[in-house]
């Protein structure tokens, strides 16, 4: 599972490179490549979350499949 979570982080980086690369016409275009950025910087973060969960449940001797995806209001809330 763990590697999963990797390639998925791998494919979203990929894709926020891709999106960086492209360059916007005219403000229409900015803002919908705006929007997926945050989508995809959004989902990476949930991803890194998810594997930060499973790693601490595994050192602490619980089951790493009880990790869940939390929602995304509550994962960037953890920023500061």
């Amino acid at each position: 599972m763990d590697d999963d979570i990797h390639r998925r982080i791998e494919d979203l980086i990929q894709q926020e490179q891709r999106l960086r690369e492209i360059g916007a016409e005219d403000s229409e275009q900015a803002e919908a490549r705006a929007a997926d950025l945050a989508r995809l910087e959004e989902q990476l973060d949930q991803s890194w979350d998810l594997l930060r969960q499973r790693r601490a449940k595994r050192k602490a001797g619980d089951d790493p499949e009880e990790a869940r995806v939390r929602p995304v209001d509550e994962v960037e809330g953890y920023r500061q």
